[in-house]
């Protein structure tokens, strides 16, 4: 047999020539002599060597324990809501929690051989190979996994018009937004095609279509959930959570999806325990102390404060303490926060191209290689509101460095602080999850900054 050490193997990485590093040693301000580059370039092939004996080695990824069939993108007749992105049927184990229950996924959670668009033409033809940690879950728990659902382009949108696959209606009004990023799975649920949905949440894109479209959504604590297997946006508000129709199915579902990942996720804690959430249900409230947060009502719709606050009176009947607080930095903690998601995200997701990094746990590698090719070639593509971070916080890294995204990181202690110290008295906060009713969607004729619809994030 021919000695294989002897055999010609394509390298692994193209080793860069003399004039390259140049260019580069220019580009990021080296200033590197040009007669000493020859010695430099000897030095980066020894260190490149590397990478070809890391290729060799297996790597590790996240198990696909069920069969299942690449499934369809669903004709017109067929997407209620045009909700679905992708349909496909995958069936779980035979008992569990979730046994009798249709779930969707959102589309920027890896589903192992069907397609994953992230509701952006950025990733359009990517086909994952690995289950997301909550989906292996859902299916180990019994639950009938029918398809992606469709979400805002790159979940960057509170509103439901953003996505490549065309605008989500909302179930109740078909003129209007269903809310967003997790707009598809909200919509289904709440048209009664699907019982329970997976959403992620960064900064409401679980709890506004939830809201906007009539169903319960839940963002869990940080870290509750594994993020394993989703799409990164923004490391420290990275959510994945249950929605439902109803409150004991969107506990039953946190039963089936929280826990420790075995430290694939550096979000979560190891030694957490899990809770029987659906026997912590009750409808008696007696000795529980409901605040009712003024400043969350500022600026409110008049409706939606009158609907919100007749519902708070069902507290008192069911035997709750319910009475009014404040708390006058509410009024300016989102506006706070606001640089570190912004910022955080357009670092994630544009300028490092979709790679969250240094941390221990599982990277996605095919999802973020198959973005990064995209991002490059077709950036154009974002939608409008994608773009106007982008550029936003292109200016700002430009001009400002991660000045403000430090900030805003450190202030979210002090902030946290202090609605924990208004929760040492209450056991609950209540206030309207969106101040102002679904929207419509917006025409052709709107422009970005004059449309009701257009809104980016304006509501937190």
């Amino acid at each position: 047999m021919q000695n294989m050490e002897k055999t010609y193997y394509s390298p692994q990485v193209q080793k860069p020539n003399c004039e390259i590093l140049k260019k580069l040693s220019s580009n990021i301000g080296l200033e590197i002599d040009p007669g000493q580059i020859e010695n430099y370039k000897d030095v980066i092939d020894g260190f490149i060597d590397n990478y070809s004996v890391l290729n060799d080695f297996p790597e590790p990824t996240l198990p696909v324990k069920y069969p299942r069939t690449p499934g369809h993108r669903p004709a017109p007749i067929d997407n209620p809501y045009n909700a679905w992105y992708w349909q496909t049927d995958i069936i779980g184990a035979t008992e569990g929690l979730l046994k009798g229950k249709t779930v969707g996924i959102k589309d920027n959670v890896a589903v192992a051989g069907v397609p994953m668009m992230n509701g952006t033409k950025i990733l359009e033809g990517y086909t994952p190979e690995f289950d997301a940690t909550v989906v292996t879950r859902i299916l180990d728990e019994g639950g009938r996994i029918l398809g992606k659902t469709a979400c805002e382009d790159m979940c960057f949108s509170a509103n439901s018009f953003t996505c490549s696959t065309g605008p989500v209606r909302n179930p109740n009004d078909e003129t209007r937004a269903s809310g967003g990023s997790s707009s598809g799975s909200a919509a289904l649920v709440a048209g009664g095609h699907i019982d329970l949905a997976i959403g992620g949440d960064q900064a409401g894109s679980v709890r506004v279509p939830s809201s906007w479209c009539g169903i319960v959504g839940l963002k869990p604590t940080y870290g509750l959930v594994p993020y394993t297997g989703a799409m990164p946006m923004e490391f420290t508000v990275d959510h994945l959570g249950p929605m439902a129709k109803t409150v004991f199915d969107c506990a039953l579902m946190l039963e089936a999806i929280a826990g420790y990942d075995d430290g694939l996720d550096p979000r979560q804690h190891p030694g957490m325990e899990i809770p029987k959430y659906t026997q912590m249900l009750s409808n008696d409230l007696t000795g529980l102390k409901v605040g009712i947060l003024k400043e969350g009502f500022a600026a409110c719709d008049v409706q939606v404060e009158k609907c919100v606050k007749e519902a708070i009176q069902k507290f008192a009947t069911a035997g709750a303490l319910v009475e009014e607080v404040s708390m006058p930095l509410h009024l300016k903690a989102g506006q706070a926060l606001i640089p570190a998601l912004f910022e955080g995200s357009y670092l994630t997701m544009i300028h490092d191209l979709g790679s969250a990094i240094n941390y221990n746990g599982f990277y996605p590698n095919s999802m973020i290689n198959a973005w990064a090719k995209g991002l490059q070639s077709r950036a154009q593509d974002c939608s409008v509101v994608v773009k106007a971070v982008s550029l936003m916080c292109a200016y700002m890294r430009k001009n400002y460095h991660q000045k403000f995204y430090g900030k805003a990181q450190n202030v979210k202690r002090y902030i946290r602080q202090q609605y924990n110290e208004v929760l040492q008295k209450y056991d609950v906060l209540v206030m309207p999850t969106v101040k102002f009713p679904a929207p419509l969607l917006p025409e052709k004729s709107d422009s970005l900054k004059g449309s009701s619809s257009c809104f980016i994030l304006g509501y937190y």
